[in-house]
């Protein structure tokens, strides 16, 4: 062989062997390194799983609804659309009665109440409120009361939840064609200016003596049974369970995510007519007593006040509790004419409104577009306010009264 190719042969093996050996120095780039989102670890290529392989990735579990959506039936029991409370499927699915109850202090204490999902205030006449309470579950009670006269803005609401209404009386220029009509189904006691009259449904009790050691008017001792209500609204052919065209009162908080709105401000003291002497129909020293609401956060529920003491339900001697409060802010005026005094309010439309739940206040507004339409509550972003679950009471506040509510 060649020596000059043999002695290339030989350079180039000492060369390969050299780049084998561990301690040889390399010669590496000054680069800066950069910094990458991506794994460090190399990326491999997946397969495609087979959808009929054992080894397929099971599907992931959906993230649990922090609101109650669509209602189910478990163990026979199902969430009321106006508590989100778990109740009784046939309590749950049956429309409420919305009965009219008087709320100044010559007709206290009322029966039944407390046993209301919702209780709807508003001024009437004479600077007092009304109270009607909408009751889905009365199977065990024997009777609700005493039981008052209708106001036209009371009917308008309570075709917001397709309810039964239940009057003893009215404003009869004002609600005479209301009730008249096939707008809202009514078992009203048989007097003047009522054309389906369902008398079956009402007696009058005798109750002893007022909070003034006298005995009560007979205004005060009329009152709804339950046996003749459930007559009542099988003569007249109602249909008993919520129709297609009711969705639900609000929209709750799902079990174990309650509404908190920690962000909000604390709101533990509430006062519908403030704390001064006003004509709101809430005022001060007026006909319904200074009502306030107090928060008692161990329960997430706040107590009713009104008259210089708690509202008591007659029926088991406890103190009225809700889980919500809404101060609905409505244009308000006297009807024409104005001789009775009668108050109109325009519960349809859109307005300012007050939610309280939690102990917090969220400020928004409220919008309902039509007599079957519920009423929706807003924040200051324009997204629905979340109830907690449990009973809420509404207060109807007039709108030119409205900078006399307080709350702290």
């Amino acid at each position: 062989m060649n020596r000059k190719v043999l002695a290339a042969l030989c350079i180039i093996m000492v060369f390969l062997v050299g780049c084998g050996e561990k301690d040889q120095p390399v010669n590496t780039p000054l680069v800066e390194p950069i910094e990458s989102e991506a794994p460090s670890e190399p990326a491999v290529e997946e397969e495609t799983p087979d959808p009929e392989s054992e080894e397929a990735p099971e599907e992931q579990p959906e993230a649990p609804a922090t609101t109650i959506t669509e209602r189910v039936v478990v163990d026979g029991k199902m969430q009321s659309y106006l508590t989100g409370e778990w109740k009784d499927e046939a309590v749950a699915k049956r429309r409420s009665m919305a009965v009219m109850i008087p709320n100044n202090q010559p007709a206290l204490p009322q029966y039944g109440i407390s046993r209301a999902s919702i209780i709807y205030e508003a001024p009437v006449e004479g600077r007092m409120t009304r109270l009607m309470v909408f009751i889905e579950d009365y199977d065990d009670l024997d009777h609700v009361g005493p039981v008052r006269s209708s106001r036209d803005y009371y009917v308008y609401e309570a075709m917001a939840y397709d309810a039964i209404y239940c009057n003893w009386g009215l404003a009869v220029p004002f609600v005479e064609d209301l009730l008249a009509g096939d707008r809202i189904d009514n078992v009203s006691q048989a007097v003047s200016g009522i054309h389906n009259p369902a008398s079956e449904a009402f007696t009058n009790l005798s109750r002893g003596k007022n909070y003034k050691g006298n005995s009560y008017a007979k205004e005060f001792t009329g009152y709804l049974t339950i046996d003749g209500y459930e007559k009542a609204v099988e003569r007249l052919g109602y249909e008993r369970e919520y129709r297609d065209r009711f969705v639900q009162a609000f929209t709750f908080a799902a079990d174990g995510y309650p509404a908190k709105y920690e962000d909000h401000e604390s709101a533990t003291l509430i006062y519908p007519g403030g704390t001064t002497s006003n004509s709101s129909g809430f005022g001060y020293g007026g006909g319904s007593g200074n009502p306030y609401f107090e928060y008692h956060e161990d329960e997430g529920l706040y107590y009713r006040y009104q008259f210089g003491g708690p509202q008591i339900d007659e029926m088991n001697g406890e103190q009225v509790k809700v889980s919500n409060i809404v101060f609905k802010i409505c244009h308000g005026e006297v009807h024409e004419p104005t001789d009775k005094d009668y108050l109109a309010f325009g519960v349809h439309g859109e307005g300012d409104a007050y939610v309280f739940t939690a102990g917090k206040v969220i400020k928004g507004t409220w919008t309902r577009t039509a007599d079957p339409e519920v009423n929706m509550f807003y924040d200051e972003n324009g997204n629905e306010v979340i109830m907690n679950q449990g009973k809420t009471w509404i207060c109807c506040i007039w709108k030119e009264y409205a900078d006399c509510m307080s709350y702290e």
